[in-house]
């Protein structure tokens, strides 16, 4: 386990060591900003000024409100008539055994005026005015998706450092084997397709009843590594408001996890194996440390597997435009073994999952 560990990580240093190669679009393309909100008035309030302020030419909003409680209708009832580039969708009934955020984003993706989608959420915060600009310089000619980080916001405390590093992780996941030419997921925070795209493949058909899959369950069924492009830059990271409580994240990452039941035969071997040989390095390295006649060897094995860690959490960071505190890595890492034991075991066996909690 500790071999298949060492491959991993070294594959993963090599991918975010290599310079990204490629052209960018000569002119920024049309682009139609997607965003499904339930109960998120006070989010809208941040979030929408920051995107007006967006250094486009041409590009609109889209806010559906899926069924919201608050005055999140009011609130973007007087925004759509102060800003033209601002419109709103409003789901008041939607149909059976359908997600409602996939409904939300099916009917704001129809409404929309532009080939080209930016999707992101009602919590999330672009930290650069050239956001939308620079995702859009990748919407070349044979390029249908473009892959965007978002990392969550940096506050005090155990649990923001672990939900911090749980996402660099998911996101050196991702971006990593995306630049080794295997997308197989990307995240709704921060994500481009062609609405040609949507359409073409038939949306969400084939897990519209399934909670979550909008972003990953899309981009596993249909990227490539000739459509799919990656933007690495400052200036794309897109923000999201981190939970407060580990309830509230115990239940997000159930959420996220059980969505990948559903990824490809081949993906869920590549991200299976990554995972449970992290679990056994830890379940098993003490144990063998101490009855084994190569014990040695297992802790010089050991140590070269945190020595590419720390160095992975400085490198990928850096390449994904947002910093993170390497040095808290080797808590952190005995942290996420066990938590992954739990909640991965949990999130196979859920059968229904919520939106929020």
């Amino acid at each position: 386990m500790l071999a298949v560990q060492l491959i991993y990580l070294g594959l993963f240093v090599f991918a975010f060591s290599r310079k990204q190669t490629g052209t960018i679009a000569d002119q920024p393309v049309p682009v139609s900003v997607i965003i499904a909100a339930h109960d998120e008035e006070e989010n809208l309030k941040e979030l929408i000024p920051l995107l007006l302020k967006q250094n486009h030419p041409e590009f609109e909003i889209i806010v559906v409100d899926d069924r919201s409680n608050d005055k999140t209708y009011d609130f973007l009832l007087q925004a759509t008539r102060e800003h033209s580039r601002l419109k709103m969708v409003r789901v008041v009934h939607k149909p059976e055994h359908v997600n409602g955020k996939k409904y939300a984003l099916t009917l704001g993706i129809k409404a929309a005026r532009y080939e080209w989608l930016l999707l992101t959420d009602a919590d999330c915060r672009p930290l650069s005015e050239h956001w939308i600009r620079r995702m859009s310089a990748s919407a070349l000619p044979g390029v249908d998706i473009v892959l965007g980080f978002s990392p969550y916001r940096k506050a005090q405390g155990l649990l923001n450092s672990f939900i911090r590093f749980e996402s660099f992780l998911t996101g050196i996941q991702f971006i990593g084997l995306a630049l080794l030419g295997k997308p197989y997921m990307g995240v709704g925070r921060n994500l481009a397709y062609r609405k040609s795209l949507f359409f073409g493949n038939k949306g969400f058909s084939g897990y519209l009843s399934v909670m979550g899959g909008d972003d990953d369950l899309f981009v596993n069924a249909h990227a490539t590594a000739t459509n799919t492009r990656i933007c690495l830059h400052p200036e794309v990271v897109v923000e999201s408001k981190p939970k407060i409580t580990w309830r509230e994240f115990y239940y997000q990452k159930i959420r996220h996890l059980s969505v990948g039941k559903s990824y490809k035969l081949t993906d869920r071997a590549i991200l299976g194996l990554f995972s449970l040989s992290w679990i056994l390095c830890w379940i098993l390295v003490l144990p063998l440390s101490v009855f084994s006649s190569f014990a040695t060897g297992i802790w010089v094995a050991f140590l070269l597997r945190w020595a590419l860690l720390v160095y992975l959490f400085r490198l990928a960071p850096d390449r994904l435009g947002s910093p993170f505190e390497a040095w808290k890595t080797p808590f952190l890492d005995f942290i996420y073994a066990f938590y992954y034991l739990v909640a991965g075991a949990v999130a196979l066996v859920s059968k229904k999952v919520r939106w929020k909690i």
